[in-house]
């Protein structure tokens, strides 16, 4: 299986620790027959909304893997019990070694220094796809169907268009998205939310 794992460690941190966790997630990976296919430091960023303690910003580390339960157990275990960590999250995000090349391949993110961009950019530019989505919306056909994108939590130009000022999800006869497309995206945001990306009650994001 493939899974990526977000961490949102404290500001505060030593570049040691940060490293330390690195070798932490490469070491358990390896010890269940797995390999790090990413690992990448996105650094400081200020969260879209402070938590329920009034933290308002995070180092953030990103990886993608092969590995198992036992791998996600581990790895759920020691960040547990880091004083550290502020945030994370596990998400399974394919089933064979094949399909984590190929992620890794195309793997793009706003957020990150390494990998910086995102799906959209071999798109038009941004004023085209306003005009692109506002079309498909009178047309009532899917957006997303149409362009073969999946909304990503980690790539808010796929999602963050459909979230209105006070923080909630258009609706599809608004939208114009399918069912399922609505779904994917109310699952992104919901990650997103989960780990500081986007706000639970407007639409700012992270920066």
């Amino acid at each position: 299986m493939i899974y990526e794992l977000a961490v949102v460690a404290k500001t505060e941190t030593t570049e040691e620790q940060r490293a330390a966790l690195q070798t932490m997630v490469t070491d358990v990976v390896g010890a269940n027959a797995g390999e790090v296919l990413i690992s990448d430091d996105w650094g400081n960023k200020h969260f879209a909304q402070a938590t329920s303690k009034g933290v308002r910003t995070g180092h953030y580390l990103y990886f993608v893997y092969s590995g198992n339960g036992a791998t996600n157990l581990e790895i759920e275990r020691r960040l547990r019990i880091n004083e550290t960590i502020i945030k994370k999250m596990i998400v399974k995000i394919g089933d064979t070694a094949e399909e984590g090349v190929e992620f890794a391949k195309k793997f793009k993110s706003p957020f990150s220094k390494k990998y910086n961009g995102s799906i959209l950019d071999e798109n038009d530019s941004d004023s085209d796809l306003e005009k692109d989505k506002k079309r498909f919306s009178r047309r009532k056909s899917c957006w997303f169907a149409s362009n073969n994108i999946t909304p990503d939590w980690k790539d808010p130009k796929t999602y963050g268009w459909l979230i209105n000022e006070f923080g909630k999800i258009n609706p599809g006869r608004v939208s114009g998205i399918s069912r399922k497309a609505h779904r994917l995206a109310d699952t992104a945001i919901k990650r997103a939310r989960n780990m500081g990306v986007v706000s639970h009650i407007t639409n700012t994001l992270a920066e």
